[in-house]
């Protein structure tokens, strides 16, 4: 990796929110290209499975539903073919949007899903708007985590349900082999496949810093949701959080 990689995917970490939420969106439109292909081949094509799995903890048929940070829009897709009413896609990154424009042109459901650009930490909708929110791969990215809960829990309706996909740190003697193939095979295959270092090697780096399940459940307690629990996936290196409003 060169200095000048280096200190995008440090300064990324290091900064503060303004400029780590700019310096996250320029990662991410660098990927835009290669995103699906990369996520698919990094997780072995079980992204596909934790996604439904994401999407059914919602109950999300004849709903209103949001996904926040929806990329190119695989979530979005799925909330739509479990039955949303209506679905709205949402990334603070437009060049992913853009993209998942094009993917929806190609969908039969794309007749229920919106797209736009917006932030977490500041959505664009009145409370008590949505039946259901899903997230994917979107926590460790955000400049205030507890700021985005309180936010997502703003705009759900009483009783509305949260789902929130992401890495979470393994425990036991997994956690070793788990650490060495996002530190170093992910890069590698970022590297391969996408040209692009820095953004594969900022995955490992913001895990690290990123608060284990259980503490990502309590801080979704915090934030007002009730049933805040989790289940593990992925040989226990995947967490989806889920969390109702109470009503």
């Amino acid at each position: 990796m060169t200095t000048g990689q280096k200190s995008i995917a440090n300064a990324a970490l290091n900064s503060d929110d303004d400029s780590k939420s700019e310096r996250i969106r320029q990662m991410f439109a660098s990927i835009v290209p290669r995103y699906d292909t990369i996520n698919t081949l990094m997780t072995l094509g079980l992204d596909r499975r934790w996604r439904r799995a994401t999407v059914a903890m919602t109950e999300a048929a004849g709903g209103v539903a949001l996904d926040i940070a929806t990329g190119t829009g695989e979530l979005a897709l799925e909330l739509a073919r479990a039955g949303a009413r209506l679905t709205v896609g949402m990334d603070f990154c437009p060049e992913m949007v853009v993209a998942a424009h094009h993917k929806l042109a190609k969908s039969p459901v794309a007749g229920n899903i919106r797209l736009g650009v917006g932030d977490a930490m500041a959505l664009p909708f009145p409370d008590q708007t949505f039946d259901c929110i899903v997230n994917g791969f979107m926590l460790r990215n955000v400049g205030d985590l507890d700021a985005t809960f309180a936010e997502l829990h703003r705009v759900l309706k009483p009783g509305g349900r949260l789902a929130c996909l992401d890495l979470t740190p393994p425990r036991g003697p997994l956690r070793r082999a788990f650490s060495l193939y996002i530190a170093s095979a992910v890069p590698l295959l970022g590297i391969l496949v996408g040209r692009k270092y820095a953004a594969y090697r900022y995955l490992y780096q913001s895990l690290t810093i990123h608060p284990d399940a259980d503490q990502v459940a309590a801080r979704m307690r915090a934030a007002g949701f009730a049933e805040a629990g989790y289940r593990l996936t992925g040989f226990g290196t995947v967490a989806i959080h889920r969390g109702r409003k109470a009503g």
